[in-house]
């Protein structure tokens, strides 16, 4: 029987194209001096499609090159950097990593904030510098007594939520509806935001949550606010984010996404009161290896019985 052929968009964890080997013909498009020419020469056989955020938005133009194309797996549990709706219309399985790297970006999410709160690589570097011989370090803020909002509680929020529980503070949540958990819940997230001193955003990106966060639930969020950012940067109107911490609208904020990534804006990045990530918060070497093995799983699951393991909720009624 002659292999499926599936379409390896951008460099990728070794361990998918090793997963997939034994089972389908992959294809390096990277690797191609002619991308363009490389589709439409392998057009007409390309029935899956393997792709990360790398390789940028997968949209409808690709889906129209490839019109044998049934399936696109994609690197992550966020999954905006492909069109579900132009997939799901023209009858495209998209699949995502969800579960494997909740653990991981949930105890990203909580070091985070506890390096923002307690200003630790700012300590970090005063010690470097060789500052402590001439004062202390000054005192920081402190994590006892916090309200901590989160927005979006999924998995990951559950898992945060699960940690942050130890610490002993108070938790609520803002999401598209309730959910029967014990947090309170807040229909708007400027509700949840004056309510709480702290805000995670762990929501899902798109153009449904762009600028979720602006300069009405910074100002909610008050003075002695933190915002922690996991999700996507397109949840954060940046200038205004820029603008409520240079005047202390908030009192600092951890990020590990941004807008138009890896490009970190210079006057976000010049902040005293910011703890900035190169998202990583999935990023260890166990947990990148486990989502790439859900990519191929489900391309592999996909060819061989018709039922990927994790179809995205747009495109799972297309599962028979």
């Amino acid at each position: 029987m002659t292999r499926p052929d599936v379409l390896m968009t951008a460099p990728m964890r070794p361990v998918i194209g090793d997963t997939l080997a034994p089972h389908v013909t992959v294809h390096r498009l990277w690797e191609a001096p002619d991308q363009p020419a490389t589709i439409r020469a392998l057009a007409p056989r390309i029935r899956g499609v393997a792709t990360s955020t790398l390789f940028g938005r997968v949209d409808a133009a690709l889906f129209d090159a490839l019109p044998q194309l049934e399936i696109v797996a994609s690197f992550g549990v966020g999954y905006d950097n492909v069109d579900v709706a132009a997939a799901a219309a023209r009858g495209i399985i998209v699949t995502h990593t969800p579960g494997v790297l909740d653990d991981e970006v949930a105890d990203l999410t909580v070091g985070l904030l506890l390096a923002t709160i307690r200003r630790i690589p700012q300590a970090d570097r005063y010690l470097r510098d060789g500052r402590w011989p001439e004062a202390n370090f000054p005192l920081s803020p402190t994590l006892r007594g916090r309200r901590i909002g989160i927005v979006g509680l999924g998995r990951i929020g559950k898992a945060v939520a699960r940690r942050l529980a130890a610490f002993d503070v108070a938790i609520a949540y803002h999401g598209r509806s309730r959910q029967p958990v014990d947090y309170p819940y807040f229909p708007t997230i400027v509700g949840l935001a004056a309510a709480c001193d702290v805000l995670i955003i762990l929501a899902p990106g798109g153009d449904g949550t762009r600028h979720l966060v602006d300069a009405a639930v910074l100002a909610a969020l008050g003075a002695d606010g933190i915002l922690v950012n996991v999700a996507r940067g397109s949840l954060v109107d940046e200038a205004a984010l820029v603008a409520a911490l240079a005047s202390g609208t908030i009192l600092a904020a951890g990020l590990d996404v941004y807008a138009d990534e890896p490009r970190v804006p210079a006057d976000l990045a010049a902040l005293p009161n910011t703890v900035l990530l190169p998202h990583i918060a999935s990023g260890s070497a166990a947990t990148r290896d486990a989502m790439g093995r859900l990519v191929a799983d489900n391309l592999i699951a996909w060819f061989k019985t018709g039922r990927p393991l994790t179809s995205v909720p747009e495109t799972a009624r297309l599962v028979r």
